[in-house]
């Protein structure tokens, strides 16, 4: 039997067929159109996602030759935060979906800090106010259009996540549903009580009846329409994408951590059945829920890491994607002094500064694409250590002499720039075989959820071989530029 993986991710949706050892047998991908309304507005076509998610998952079964009949299961991981609203009865949206990306209701997330409501809304949901999340863009869509708002009222429109929109749109109509991961992204989630809290929706004004039922990460989402892909196929896994990369890295037990890095970067740290709190405003947030039993991680989020090379090749013509920008970087100077800082749409963790917008600081007459592009690697690289250095404060136990970084995502295919982010960060790193780690961890989650693994244990040990990259040079020269990055941070801050 098969596993098949949906990976509807931020720039693209990816259909991966997997066996049941978990290797992967087939994939296909679709891009994504990006939209861009205004100055940090960021939005996405939510049937133009479902049509590509369709077109992905019938077409790697045609590639392999593979029936529904074959596949045990589906398993959905989804580009987080990101929210739609859709009529329920003709299943249209009301408009397109808000990119979690999206910064345009940073004002009313400062609005409610003044109010002095972080604390509480923090103790709740492990979560900071921050237009990032899903809340206040919900709200925004419902003011959005006359009427709206009343039609959420009385029940008449859904919401949800990629995951709860993809999964409706599968079945028919006949599972409104999301997963804990998920769920607790949204700033609605009580991730203690693990259901939707009614003070935080009354407090961000979203209406109950347009949310979708909470479920675990391996669990029974219904089944697809038989002619979306040519038979029905159960849907059982769910996770938000940086907690399915946990599953997919193995990091199922405390103190293990890993880093995906794609359009942004996120670094989660596996803290079990404890919700630690971060006094280095990291966020708590749920890791995975099996069995009705939540795990929980410590999470930094990047919000630019590979789209600052995406920004040189649309940005500044560098053509050939990724590894032109990284061939250029590895013909800079040494020592040439430039750092970007990559605030397109504000800074994320540690800083929570939507506001903030990119600097290149350090140029001289003799700067050129090189010297730009290896900044590009760099702010990835010194972005990770931000996070590692918070990470020190909250959970200091988890780096102990056998810590190792677990990174996937598209910038781990170079082992350079692996050694870049070992070096920079003074912390081991263990480069995956195999990179599509998030797609695979929702293959496992469903392969948890039909039975195929009878234990997480059994499911991690499917995770890809990692070769480990130890920090190489001088742990001197590393914190000067590392002080210098905190310099150049300092001077793009808003707040500055």
């Amino acid at each position: 039997m098969f596993l098949l993986s949906l990976d509807q991710g931020t720039t693209s949706t990816r259909g991966i067929l997997f066996d049941d050892r978990g290797v992967e047998v087939a994939s296909l991908g679709e891009p994504l159109e990006q939209h861009y309304p205004g100055d940090g507005e960021v939005e996405h076509d939510a049937l133009e996602i479902f049509s590509a998610s369709v077109k992905v998952l019938k077409g790697v079964l045609g590639r392999a030759g593979v029936s529904p009949s074959q596949v045990a299961a589906i398993g959905i991981t989804n580009q987080r935060e990101t929210v739609v609203v859709w009529d329920r009865r003709t299943g249209e949206p009301v408009g397109r979906a808000l990119v979690w990306q999206d910064r345009r209701t940073a004002p009313e997330c400062e609005a409610l800090r003044a109010r002095g409501v972080e604390t509480r809304v923090t103790a709740l949901t492990g979560l900071l106010l921050d237009p990032y999340f899903s809340a206040t863009k919900l709200a925004w869509i419902l003011d959005s259009q006359p009427g709206l708002r009343a039609r959420a009222e009385a029940g008449e429109l859904l919401a949800g996540t990629m995951d709860t929109w993809v999964i409706w749109k599968l079945t028919g109509g006949a599972v409104h549903a999301t997963d804990a991961t998920n769920a607790s992204r949204t700033l609605l989630f009580d991730i203690h009580a693990q259901d939707w809290s009614d003070e935080l929706l009354d407090l961000f004004r979203v209406p109950r009846a347009l949310l979708p039922r909470v479920m675990d990460c391996a669990d029974d989402y219904g089944s697809t329409l038989s002619e979306l892909l040519g038979g029905a196929i159960a849907i059982r896994g769910v996770a938000g994408d940086q907690q399915s990369a946990l599953m997919g890295q193995g990091c199922i037990r405390p103190g293990e951590m890993k880093a995906t890095y794609g359009t942004g970067c996120f670094l989660l740290l596996n803290t079990g059945e404890t919700a630690a709190r971060s006094s280095a405003r990291l966020l708590t947030t749920v890791a995975g829920r099996l069995g009705g039993r939540a795990t929980y991680a410590l999470e930094g989020s990047i919000f630019v890491a590979g789209a600052a090379l995406q920004w040189m090749n649309e940005g500044l013509g560098v053509p050939g994607g990724g590894a032109e920008v990284e061939a250029l970087a590895r013909r800079a100077r040494p020592g040439h002094g430039v750092t970007l800082v990559p605030a397109f749409t504000g800074l994320g963790a540690p800083w929570w500064d939507p506001d903030a917008r990119a600097g290149l600081l350090g140029m001289t007459r003799d700067t050129g694409l090189p010297e730009i592009a290896d900044a590009a690697f760099e702010a990835a690289a010194f972005q990770t250590r931000d996070l590692i250095e918070a990470m020190r404060l909250d959970a200091p136990e988890a780096f102990g002499p056998d810590a190792e970084l677990r990174v996937d995502g598209g910038m781990s295919r170079s082992v350079w720039f692996c050694q870049k982010l070992a070096d920079r960060t003074r912390m081991p790193v263990g480069r995956a075989a195999y990179e599509e780690t998030t797609a695979l961890g929702a293959a496992l989650f469903a392969g948890l959820g039909c039975g195929l693994f009878a234990t997480a244990a059994d499911a991690a040990s499917a995770r890809p071989q990692t070769t480990r990259l130890s920090p190489q040079g001088a742990a001197g020269s590393a914190d000067n530029a590392y002080a210098a990055w905190l310099r150049s941070v300092s001077r793009i801050r808003s707040d500055g």
